[in-house]
């Protein structure tokens, strides 16, 4: 299934983070806060100008790792099994170069 985001909406896949710690700890599912990177796989169209003349352009672009706040977005379970997060592009901190 392909999602299409509306507006300014992007879908972010999860990246997962490590599962030990620095000094070889194997960290549980419990003890593993929720991940803040992800990898954005599509982005709408942009949000339309206060005259509705025109879009305002989304800063992100398919590909892009991005961070993003912690309870951002909603997440979306996909008929293949995929979990993405779907958030407004103004719910991104930042990418990652």
């Amino acid at each position: 299934m392909k999602l299409k985001p509306l507006e300014d909406r992007v879908v972010v896949k999860a990246v997962e983070e490590e599962e030990k710690t620095a000094s070889g700890i194997v960290l549980p599912d419990t003890a593993k806060e929720k991940p803040m990177k992800g990898e954005v796989l599509a982005v709408g169209q942009g949000k339309w100008d206060e005259d509705g003349q025109k879009r305002i352009p989304v800063d992100v672009k398919v590909g892009d790792k991005v961070i993003y706040g912690k309870y951002s977005g909603t997440e979306y379970k996909t008929p293949e099994g995929d979990e993405v997060l779907i958030l407004r592009a103004s719910e991104i901190l930042a990418i990652i170069e």
